[in-house]
C-alpha cells in the first residue's frame, strides 16, 4: 500500500526538466524517502540502478578511481555485472548516503556527463558530520523532506484536492464550517496528532482502521533515533544529545516553555549544548523556535539565538513519550488540552514547518506579553496564538492595539473553535493550521 506524497509531484517536475540536476533528497529516516524514490523510478524509468549504502557496504569503493560518472559506473558493473547502464533512460538511486557523503563530489560529473539522472538519500543524521571533499555546488538540487502532514493524511484517509480546497475556501471567505463537517475534521485532526506522520504508523493505522501497534511503532522509531545518536555522534556528545532530545517533552509540559539547559542538569552550561541542539537540528529530528527581540519586521535576524524553545517535527513521537495512562486517555478520549496546550502547539510548530514557514515567538522580559508565533505577509507580521481553552487572547488584543507594533494589523488565534472574525482577530481550528501559508498568499 503506498502512501501518496508531496514529493511525488515534486518528483515528476523534477524529470520534466530538461535541465535537472542530480537531486539529493534530505530528511530524517523512517520518514518515507526511499519508498517515495523506488515508487517514482518504477513508474518512469525502463532501468534502475539501487545502491544502499549501508545494506551493500561492498559500494563504498566505487569512488577508489576517481570521481568521473565514466569510473563510477565502470566500478558498479564490475561489482555486479547485472547491473546495466541505458544512456537517458537510467536512475541511479544512491541510497543511504550518510554512510559514504563522498558521493555527493561525483553530482557535478554525473551532470556534465548527462547520460543519467541520479537522485541520492539519506537521513540528516551524520551527514553534516563527516568529511566531503566537495558538495557539487550549483550541479545539484536539495530537496527537504519530512513526515507525513496532515493533507497527506487526509489523501491517505481518502480524501481528495477538493475537499482540500474547499478548507481553505471557508477560510478565505470566513465562513464557519458545518456541525458535521467540523466535527469530521476535528476528528481526523486529533486522530492524526495521535499517531503521527511516520508512513509505517499511518499505515498499520489506516490498513486495521485503529491505534492497534500504533505505538509500540512509534516507540521502536525514537529508539532508532536513539541509536542513530550512537551511531553517528562523536565521544562524549552521544550522552548530551540524547539528553536533550528525551528532555524536550519534559520541557514543554511547563508553563514557560522556553528550552532551560539547566533542566538537563544541575551544572548544565548552554556553551556545552549549542552543538548538540544543531546536531539534532541538522538531522531532523526537533525543531527550533526563536524568541524575537521585538515583535516587528523583518523576521530573520531579528532574534535571540540563545533563546528558543524546541520542539519534536512530529508530533504522534512526542505524544509517544508521554506514560501509559496519558497514552490509554489520549487515545479514548481525544483530550490534548489537558497537558496545558504543549501538544496542541507542538502541532502548530510543526504544521509551520512542513510548510516552511519560520518558527519564531516573543515574550517580553518582563513576562507582561507572550506570543507563540509569527508569520507575515510582505508587509505585515502576524502573531498567531494557539488556544487549547476558550480564554480570551490577552496578549493576541494588546499586540494589535498598542500602536509600538506598527507592523501588526490582525491576528490570528488557532483553537478548538469554528472559522470567525472579531476585534481584529481571524479564528480557525486547528486542523485548518496546514492551510495557513495558501491563505496568507491570498491576502497580499
Amino acid at each position: 500500500m503506498y502512501l501518496k506524497r508531496k514529493i511525488d509531484e515534486f518528483l515528476v517536475q523534477w524529470k520534466n526538466n530538461k535541465d535537472r540536476l542530480p537531486l539529493i533528497v534530505k530528511g530524517a529516516r523512517q520518514i518515507g524517502k526511499t519508498e517515495s524514490i523506488n515508487h517514482f523510478a518504477k513508474k518512469y524509468y525502463s532501468n534502475i540502478v539501487y545502491i544502499n549504502f549501508v545494506l551493500e557496504p561492498k559500494y563504498k569503493t566505487i569512488l577508489s578511481d576517481g570521481y568521473d560518472a565514466d569510473s563510477i559506473v565502470k566500478n558498479i558493473t564490475l561489482l555486479d555485472t547485472k547491473k546495466k547502464f541505458i544512456k537517458d533512460d537510467t536512475l541511479l538511486i544512491f541510497d543511504e548516503i550518510q554512510e559514504y557523503p563522498d558521493i555527493a563530489t561525483s553530482l557535478k560529473s554525473f551532470k556534465v556527463d548527462g547520460k543519467y539522472d541520479v537522485i541520492c538519500s539519506g537521513s540528516l543524521l551524520g551527514i553534516h558530520y563527516q568529511k566531503i571533499h566537495s558538495n557539487s555546488v550549483g550541479y545539484k538540487t536539495d530537496y527537504e523532506m519530512y513526515s507525513m502532514d496532515f493533507e497527506e493524511f487526509l489523501w491517505a484517509k481518502g480524501y481528495d484536492d477538493t475537499q482540500i480546497a474547499d478548507l481553505l475556501k471557508h477560510m478565505i471567505l470566513q465562513k464557519p464550517f458545518g456541525q458535521t463537517q467540523f466535527e469530521v475534521y476535528k476528528k481526523l485532526f486529533l486522530d492524526y496528532c495521535i499517531l503521527g506522520g511516520m508512513p509505517a504508523v499511518v499505515r498499520q493505522y489506516i490498513e486495521t482502521n485503529s491505534f492497534s501497534n500504533t505505538l509500540e511503532i512509534q516507540n521502536q522509531i525514537r529508539l532508532d533515533y536513539e541509536e542513530d545518536i550512537r551511531k553517528y555522534a562523536q565521544g562524549l556528545e552521544q550522552t548530551k544529545i540524547a539528553s536533550v532530545y528525551r528532555n524536550i517533552p519534559v520541557q514543554l509540559a511547563k508553563e514557560n516553555k522556553k528550552f532551560q539547559y539547566n533542566k538537563l542538569g544541575k551544572n548544565a552550561r548552554s556553551r556545552e549544548y549549542t552543538g548538540c541542539i544543531d546536531w539534532l537540528k541538522d538531522a531532523g529530528v526537533i525543531s527550533i523556535c526563536y524568541c524575537l527581540h521585538f515583535p516587528e519586521l523583518p523576521l530573520k535576524g531579528n532574534y535571540d539565538e540563545n533563546k528558543f524553545k524546541l520542539y519534536y517535527p512530529d508530533t504522534g513521537l512526542l505524544i509517544s513519550t508521554l506514560d501509559e495512562e496519558a497514552q490509554d486517555d489520549l487515545r479514548a478520549n481525544k483530550n490534548l488540552g489537558i497537558y496545558k496546550g504543549a501538544l496542541y502547539e507542538n502541532f502548530v510548530a510543526e504544521a509551520f514547518l512542513k510548510q516552511g514557514l519560520g518558527l519564531y515567538y516573543y515574550k517580553k522580559e518582563n513576562a507582561t506579553l507572550e506570543e507563540d508565533f509569527f508569520v507575515r505577509t510582505k508587509d505585515v507580521l502576524i502573531p498567531v496564538e494557539v488556544k487549547a481553552n476558550k480564554n480570551s487572547s490577552k496578549s493576541l488584543n494588546q499586540l494589535i492595539s498598542n500602536k509600538n507594533y506598527s507592523d501588526i494589523h490582525y491576528g490570528i488565534k488557532l483553537g478548538d473553535s469554528n472559522i470567525g472574525f472579531e476585534n481584529n482577530i481571524y479564528t480557525f481550528p486547528y486542523f485548518c493550521a496546514f492551510l495557513l501559508k495558501r491563505y496568507l498568499k491570498k491576502q497580499n
